[in-house]
């Protein structure tokens, strides 16, 4: 797959041990072939993160996973239940994903493009306000 790389977000990945460069170099694959005007940029000095109309995801290394956040506001649908935490959070959530666990790819790109969609649509924030 060909997209525009942010060379900071390679320098994060190259940085990590082999299994967490894998998992990012894969999850960063999935939300870019969820929707092609999908931009990478670092926030917060070094985090990875995922952009279209509003933040879509970020990518943090932790000791024994990787974790993705979901900026929905709650809202993306998980009907296979791969969101492992944050479900009472009021921002987002988040999925972890430990060395030697398969991503389902169909199910995390459903979500990213439910958040991108709600991005379209004016954010979680002004969708959930007029709920």
């Amino acid at each position: 797959m060909t997209y525009v790389k942010d060379p900071r977000v390679d320098d994060y990945i190259n940085a990590l041990p082999a299994w967490q460069q894998a998992i990012c170099r894969d999850v960063r694959d999935i939300i870019q072939a969820a929707d092609p005007g999908v931009v990478e940029t670092i926030k917060r000095t070094v985090q990875p993160y995922f952009v279209l109309d509003g933040n879509v995801a970020a990518l943090l290394a932790a000791k024994d996973h990787i974790t993705v956040f979901l900026y929905d506001g709650g809202l993306a649908p998980d009907p296979e239940g791969i969101i492992t935490g944050g479900h009472g959070n009021e921002t987002g959530r988040m999925i972890a994903i430990h060395p030697g666990e398969s991503i389902n790819r169909r199910a995390l790109t459903a979500i990213f493009r439910a958040i991108i969609a709600d991005n379209r649509a004016g954010g979680w924030r002004k969708l959930k306000a007029a709920r």
